[in-house]
């Protein structure tokens, strides 16, 4: 289970710095518009660095203080996703 929760952290963390590679990338773009844009979308990412941050550490905490709930939610939800792909 905690590799998987790294796993996810991990992948959260490359889609935020892909986003800031992005916003990076298109800093010489000019306009007012622009630029607004690019200031919202630098405290979005910002708000969900720090977020992120926190809510890995707070599910690793639920996790080993839970750890046969953990297991069975993960098992359940294994069996739903099972179950839709296998309709297809």
């Amino acid at each position: 289970m905690d590799a998987a929760g790294d796993k996810l952290m991990k992948e959260l963390g490359d889609v935020v710095a892909a986003a800031e590679e992005l916003l990076g990338a298109t800093a010489a773009e000019g306009g007012e518009r622009a630029q607004e844009m690019r200031a919202r979308a630098e405290e979005t990412l910002r708000r969900a660095r720090a977020t992120l941050e926190g809510s890995g550490k707070e599910v690793e905490e639920q996790i080993r203080a839970h750890p046969f709930a953990s297991v069975g939610i993960a098992a359940a939800l294994g069996l739903v996703i099972g179950v839709l792909l296998a309709r297809k």
